[in-house]
């Protein structure tokens, strides 16, 4: 099989990109409507942005944007201004989705197994199209792709032992049950992105 190195690869196009960002974000804001309704958590700053709807009934959307604030620092630093644009674009697509589309969907009866499993894959899928977009969701995943890019690391391990932390803070706020349902689902999202989002697998540049 022959190798494509990064050097052979064709950019992506600035309508790709923008493509990406709207379908990656919405994938997301999916999946995060699926954990709401279930009352599941899941990891990295959007994990913390429910912790803290949670425990203090404040929207997720604000929550979600202000987390990310200190983030960006490493983003630019680290990654570039094209990266840190690009991931301030999603964060701010992801905290007005979040708003706007429970207007939008209404879920009458919703099993929290398959709020897990289904809303996990939405996010991993989501996530995974905006890596290859050379963006992120902020917070951890900016740390995350920062390792594998230097050092790496995995970006789905590395943020699966995060996820890990998360839940466990979380059962402080939720039921053993809906814990449990949140890990199968941090395990289907990291998955996802541990499997598809490795060197030397996908060469699209942006």
């Amino acid at each position: 099989m022959t190798n494509i190195s990064n050097s052979d690869a064709l950019p992506h196009r600035q309508y790709e990109d923008v493509l990406a960002l709207l379908t990656g974000t919405m994938m997301v804001a999916l999946g995060l409507v699926l954990y709401t309704n279930a009352g599941l958590i899941t990891g990295s700053s959007a994990g913390l942005a429910l912790l803290f709807q949670y425990a203090t009934g404040y929207g997720f959307g604000a929550i979600f944007f202000v987390i990310n604030l200190p983030f960006y620092y490493l983003a630019v630093k680290r990654m570039g201004w094209p990266f840190a644009l690009r991931t301030f674009a999603a964060v701010a697509l992801i905290s007005l989705l979040s708003r706007l589309m429970p207007d939008w969907i209404g879920i009458g009866h919703l099993n929290p197994l398959y709020a897990a499993i289904a809303g996990g894959g939405l996010m991993g899928m989501g996530l995974l199209v905006l890596f290859r977009h050379r963006a992120g969701l902020g917070g951890f995943n900016i740390l995350a792709l920062y390792l594998q890019d230097n050092h790496g690391i995995r970006a789905g391990y590395f943020q699966l032992a995060v996820d890990l932390v998360i839940l466990v803070v979380s059962l402080f706020y939720l039921e053993l049950d809906k814990v449990a349902l949140s890990v199968l689902g941090a395990a289907v999202l990291n998955l996802i992105i541990a499997i598809n989002h490795r060197p030397g697998r996908y060469v699209g540049m942006s």
